[in-house]
C-alpha cells in the first residue's frame, strides 16, 4: 500500500474520482488544505466528501508555498508520502514544488508552472515553433489596445491564470475589448484565494472546431490514449456544452491533433509523470495549440475515455505519482462511443423545474446529473454554471453524441427558470 499526499482539489467529478481511484488501487491519502468548509459545502446534504474521508486531514496555508514546504517536509518525516498529487489546476505548481522539495516522483516544477500559465505556454510553444495564434501578453489599457489593432479584429480575451473559460470572451471591436478588460480587472483574487496576475493575453480568433487530447506521460515516453471532441457556446463566452470519446473525425485530422499535442508536451517538458488534456483547434490552416493542461480532463471526459476504452486516467494519474508504470491497456467494454452533454443555462433567475425521470432508464444512458429546483440559477459565462448532465453510449459507433443531443432537448423541454 502506498501513502499519497492530494494537495487540494476540484469539488467536481475528479474530487469524487480521484478518491476512489486511490482505494481502488490498494492505497491511503492524506488530504492537505485551506478550507474545510470549501469541501463540506460541496457534499450533498448529510454526507461527507469523499475527501474528507483520508486516513489524515490537515489543514494549512496552501496559497503561502515557502510556509508550506517546510511544513509538508515535516509531515512526510512522520507519515511518509509516496507521491503527490492535486486536481486543482490552482495547485499543480504547488504539487510540483512539493514532489521536488520531497523526492517524490513527478515533472519539474518550471514545466508544470509554464503549463500553468497561459502567456507562458504561449511563449514557450512559440520560441519551439510549436503551432498557436498570434498572440500579445499586455497590462496597461493603451499596450492592450494597440496589440489588439495588430492582431485584428475578432480576437479573443483571456487571463491567463483562470481556469473553466473564466472570463474567456471573444471581442468584435474596442469597446467590447475594454468591457472584457474592465470584467476581468473586478476579479483580482481567484475563488481559491489566490491573487491574480494583472496582464491580459490577446489570441487570434481561431476557426475551426476544437478536440483535446489525452495522454499519459511515463519514464519519459507519452502515450495517447485518444482524442476528444468539443463544443462549445454561450458567445461572446466559451462554454464547454458537450464532449465525445472518441472525437468523429479523419484519421489524418486525429493524427495531426496528436502530433501536435505531442510537441507541446515536448516543447514544455511535460514527458514524464503527468497525465495531459492538450486542446487543438483543427483550423484551416492546420492543427493550433489551444491550451496545455497538466492534470487528468475535468467535464467527465476521464469517464468517457474509460466507458470505452476501460483506460481510467484518474487511476493512471495515481500510478504515475507513485512512479509507476499506468496500466493503458484497451479493454472490451462494449461501447464504440460515449458522449456527455451539459444544460447550459441562457438565463438568470430561480431553477423552478426541471424532471430528469424521462431520460434516465433510456438505453444507452450511462449518467444523468440534474440540479434541485430551487436553486438560484446565473447564465453561463464559464463551465462553472451547468446545471447538470447526461452522458450517453453507443454500441454500434459514433453515434453517442446524437444520442445526447436528443435526450438534452427532452431535458430543455422539462426546464424552468423564473
Amino acid at each position: 500500500m502506498a501513502h499519497l499526499l492530494v494537495v487540494e482539489s476540484w469539488v467536481g467529478s475528479m474530487s469524487r474520482l480521484l478518491p476512489r481511484a486511490i482505494r481502488e488501487n490498494g492505497h491511503a491519502f492524506t488530504f492537505l488544505t485551506r478550507d474545510l468548509h470549501h469541501y463540506l459545502r460541496s457534499a450533498p446534504e448529510g454526507t461527507a466528501h469523499p475527501l474528507l474521508g483520508a486516513r489524515n486531514v490537515i489543514t494549512a496555508d496552501t496559497n503561502d508555498i515557502e510556509a508550506l514546504l517546510p511544513e509538508v517536509e515535516r509531515l512526510h518525516g512522520v507519515l511518509g508520502f509516496d507521491g503527490v498529487v492535486t486536481s486543482c489546476d490552482y495547485y499543480l505548481p504547488t504539487v510540483a514544488r512539493i514532489a521536488e522539495r520531497l523526492g517524490l516522483p513527478g515533472p519539474g516544477p518550471e514545466a508544470v508552472q509554464n503549463a500553468c500559465r497561459k502567456d507562458t505556454t504561449r511563449r514557450v510553444l512559440d520560441d519551439a515553433g510549436v503551432p498557436g495564434p498570434r498572440f500579445a501578453v499586455r497590462e496597461e489599457w493603451a499596450d492592450i489596445a494597440r496589440a489588439a489593432r495588430d492582431i485584428g479584429y475578432p480576437l479573443v480575451v483571456k487571463p491567463v491564470d483562470l481556469c473553466a473559460g473564466m472570463y474567456v470572451r471573444r471581442v468584435d471591436d474596442e469597446a467590447q475589448l475594454a468591457a472584457a478588460c474592465r470584467a476581468l480587472a473586478d476579479f483580482p483574487v481567484n475563488a481559491r484565494g489566490q491573487r491574480r496576475t494583472p496582464v491580459v493575453l490577446l489570441e487570434e480568433l481561431l476557426d475551426g472546431p476544437e478536440v483535446s487530447v489525452e495522454t499519459v506521460s511515463y519514464a519519459g515516453a507519452v502515450q495517447v490514449v485518444g482524442v476528444t471532441d468539443k463544443s462549445v457556446g454561450g458567445a461572446p463566452a466559451f462554454v464547454e456544452t458537450g464532449h465525445m470519446f472518441p472525437a468523429a473525425l479523419p484519421p489524418a485530422d486525429a493524427e495531426a491533433a496528436e502530433q501536435t499535442a505531442l510537441a507541446a508536451l515536448k516543447a514544455l517538458g511535460l514527458t514524464d509523470g503527468i497525465v495531459a488534456h492538450t486542446e487543438i483547434k483543427l483550423t484551416s490552416a492546420g492543427p493550433r495549440v489551444v491550451e496545455v493542461n497538466p492534470r487528468p480532463a475535468g467535464n467527465r471526459i476521464t469517464e468517457l475515455v474509460r466507458h470505452v476504452t476501460g483506460i481510467d486516467l484518474a487511476a493512471a494519474f495515481v500510478e504515475v505519482a507513485l512512479g509507476r508504470a499506468p496500466d493503458l491497456r484497451h479493454t472490451d467494454t462494449g461501447l464504440r462511443s460515449a458522449a456527455v452533454g451539459f444544460l447550459v443555462p441562457g438565463s438568470s433567475g430561480t431553477l423552478e423545474a426541471l424532471d430528469g425521470m424521462s431520460v434516465r432508464d433510456l438505453p444507452g444512458v450511462l449518467e444523468v446529473q440534474l440540479a434541485e429546483p430551487g436553486r438560484a440559477v446565473k447564465a453561463a459565462g464559464s463551465n462553472n454554471e451547468y446545471l447538470g448532465h447526461v452522458m450517453a453510449g453507443d454500441a454500434g459507433g459514433l453515434g453517442a453524441r446524437a444520442r445526447v443531443e436528443t435526450l438534452l432537448d427532452g431535458l430543455r423541454a422539462g426546464l424552468v427558470i423564473r
